[in-house]
């Protein structure tokens, strides 16, 4: 992947697959979506879309999402969307089976550790900055430059300290907190 946030580079292991949090975000998207286009989770999210197009590749050959077949659908299969029904214009993507199963595997307590598997303290970390305003009101012990620049690798904080929208969806869609 692009963007300095790359398996090679940072490896979390979950179950077998290296999985970073742009992965998680897109299986998390599409568990609370049904289906969705990279397009649009990239918009969400505020991540560039070469990185969402890289993670939903990658998460296509290991199986965990597949391409939603049709030319037209409807809000009941698209949460997110706005109108009855729509014509696709863009290749939408939806959970597999074995995707659905490792979110709801991660959702029902495995949340802990995957973030303690991505840094020290991961979750206290992720919990802790989900209720506070941004880096610079973590608690003093979790407030260091190692635990700054894991946020900054993850694209959970911006250079200022505060929260990305990344950040923001991931732990929504997730239920942390």
């Amino acid at each position: 992947m692009t963007g300095g946030n790359t398996r090679k580079e940072h490896p979390a292991s979950f179950r077998g697959l290296d999985l970073l949090p742009v992965h998680l975000y897109v299986l998390a998207h599409l568990r609370k979506a049904g289906v969705d286009y990279a397009k649009m989770m990239a918009k969400m999210s505020e991540l560039p879309l070469s990185l969402i197009e890289d993670a939903v590749k990658e998460l296509m050959e290991a199986g965990l999402v597949e391409r939603d077949s049709g030319s037209a659908i409807k809000r009941s299969k698209a949460r997110f969307k706005k109108a009855f029904e729509v014509h696709k214009h863009h290749t939408y993507y939806r959970l597999s089976r074995r995707g659905e199963l490792l979110v709801r595997s991660i959702e029902g307590g495995g949340l802990k550790d995957y973030f303690d598997s991505l840094f020290p303290d991961g979750w206290k970390v992720v919990r802790a900055l989900e209720e506070a305003k941004s880096f610079n009101e973590l608690p003093e012990g979790l407030r260091n430059n190692k635990i700054r620049e894991e946020l900054l690798l993850h694209r959970f904080i911006t250079p200022a300290g505060r929260k990305t929208a990344f950040f923001k969806l991931l732990v929504e869609f997730l239920g942390v907190g």
